[in-house]
């Protein structure tokens, strides 16, 4: 697309080019420096500027030649493809192959039909993958006569999915009429059983429905799927994934077949809906592979029914309507003249002294027909004990300290009220609940401790709790915890104290923070610690 070139142009030389995990340090709650990410910032620094390469054309026309040249090479004679150089011919591999070419010869990127060679390639690809597919019915057929398995059971498994979407791009090159014998049973097998498949499945069998023309499969599945979809005003429409370490239970995959399925049947409101959730998790989240970003992109560029992404460039109007305009239009003005190509982020800061009650109420406009985000911070300073516990965020925190007490009954925890009063060396538990709506990477957590308590996890280290794995890091002030995945769920926390010191402390509050995305910040109060005598 024309604009990406002019967009990646402007970007040289600026913020831009930086990573997510780089940007706005004043409104993080710890610099990059103090966190285990440094090495990933970097390295999305790199990614970013790495995509520059791609505008040389005549560089590019060499390593997408240099690429088909290595596949070519790597095709075996009978027209599958490994892992690996000289390893065994693999089916999933082969047919994830031939689905990429699909990809990219509906986007029109590669046209098959204007280069032989790729045609031969891919059609040979194709005639092996048939094969494989009449081999397994086949051996199919054999365990039916020996009596070890029933034709009419379920035999939809992921890899003859996978090989039917892959088909369905190629629907109209011939097939052999073994091949055609067994894709007629499976087409029956899909109208019988698709509900038995996973998310990633039913969305591929409502594609090959329709590409294939099975009677009533994907106008089922539709109805189905729209029946299950979470939708909300800001997350738009998702599925609950059930993540796992196989290739059909991969997200970010899964929702952009969802997407070209959608597409594919003409729901446009609800493709929209869909794009706007592959958008929200980008925000929280970077995509550590290559399968997944590739995946996404193709879901976001070859929709055409919905609305075009690229396109959508006006910058959202914002108003103060208790104020008048000649107070704030010429700042927002002169901050969207500079605004990030592509993007449209753009930046505006009121000083101390120019904060009016009218700032409390923003209205905003969005001229595009795509989603748009942004925050508004206050960033002032307060006592701590004044400081309320702020839930509206996705990420909601509790706090509570509990002193720990030997009874006949044996260890019990009782909690710490502004009433109660502790005493040297009493042992406490600080326990933090954690609730967040959608899944997130690179999480910061960091929780104050009163100077008059002292931490008996001095020792840093990685940990594990509930399915969770994060950083613990003791400091003087407070208790760090770094999450490099946080996925949605409810979380406790527990580390212990001692009181050392009498005295009256505050406890100091909680913060957490997408380091990712800073407009996702909460935080929970502290408390009053009194310690000495009554």
């Amino acid at each position: 697309h024309p604009s990406i070139k002019g967009v990646f142009d402007s970007w040289k030389g600026t913020d831009a080019m930086k990573s997510e995990l780089e940007k706005q340090q004043a409104l993080k709650t710890v610099l990059l420096e103090e966190t285990p990410w440094v090495m990933d910032a970097q390295n999305e620094a790199t990614q970013k500027a790495q995509i520059a390469l791609l505008f040389d054309l005549d560089r590019l026309a060499d390593e997408q030649q240099a690429a088909l040249d290595k596949l070519i090479a790597r095709q075996s004679s009978d027209g599958g493809f490994a892992w690996f150089g000289g390893g065994n011919n693999n089916p999933y591999i082969t047919n994830y192959l031939i689905a990429g070419f699909g990809h990219l010869n509906s986007l029109g990127a590669l046209d098959l039909k204007d280069n032989n060679q790729v045609n031969s390639m891919v059609n040979k690809a194709i005639a092996f993958a048939d094969e494989d597919f009449v081999n397994r019915y086949e051996r199919l057929l054999q365990k039916v006569e020996e009596k070890k398995a029933n034709l009419t059971d379920n035999h939809l498994s992921p890899g003859i999915i996978q090989y039917l979407y892959a088909r369905s791009f190629f629907s109209k090159n011939p097939m052999s009429e073994e091949a055609q014998t067994a894709l007629d049973f499976y087409k029956k097998q899909a109208q019988q059983y698709w509900t038995k498949a996973g998310l990633q499945q039913q969305a591929q069998l409502g594609l090959i429905g329709d590409r294939m023309e099975i009677e009533n499969l994907s106008a089922a599945i539709l109805a189905s799927l729209k029946e299950r979809a979470l939708q909300s005003d800001e997350l738009g429409m998702y599925w609950k994934y059930n993540t796992g370490y196989y290739w059909y239970q991969a997200p970010i995959e899964t929702h952009a077949l969802m997407i070209e399925f959608f597409d594919q049947m003409g729901e446009t409101t609800l493709v929209d809906e869909l794009k706007i959730w592959l958008l929200k998790n980008k925000q929280t989240n970077a995509w550590h592979t290559t399968k997944a970003t590739a995946e996404a992109v193709w879901a976001l560029l070859q929709t055409t029914k919905g609305g075009n992404l690229l396109l959508q460039d006006q910058l959202v109007e914002v108003q103060f309507p208790g104020w008048k305009k000649r107070n704030y239009v010429p700042k927002i003005e002169a901050a969207q003249a500079k605004a990030e190509a592509g993007t449209g982020q753009f930046e505006v800061n009121w000083k101390t002294t120019e904060v009016k009650p009218a700032l409390a109420k923003i209205k905003v406009k969005n001229k595009n027909n795509i989603v748009s985000w942004g925050a508004a911070y206050w960033q002032y300073f307060e006592d701590l004990d004044k400081v309320q516990t702020f839930k509206d965020t996705p990420l909601q925190l509790e706090k509570r300290i509990y002193k720990q007490v030997n009874t006949a009954k044996g260890q019990e925890l009782q909690a710490i009220t502004s009433t109660s009063t502790l005493q040297a060396g009493d042992l406490l538990k600080v326990r933090i609940e954690l609730k967040v709506d959608r899944d997130m990477e690179f999480v910061h957590l960091k929780d104050m401790r009163a100077s008059g308590l002292e931490p008996l996890n001095v020792i840093s280290g990685y940990r594990w709790q509930a399915g969770l794995g994060y950083y613990e890091s003791t400091k003087d002030l407070a208790t760090h915890f770094f999450m490099d995945y946080l996925p949605k769920g409810t979380y406790i926390f527990e580390y212990p104290l001692r009181v050392q010191l009498n005295g009256d402390f505050s406890n100091g509050i909680s913060v957490i923070q997408s380091m990712y995305a800073p407009e996702f910040t909460s935080h929970s109060k502290g408390q009053r610690i009194k310690v000495g005598k009554e």
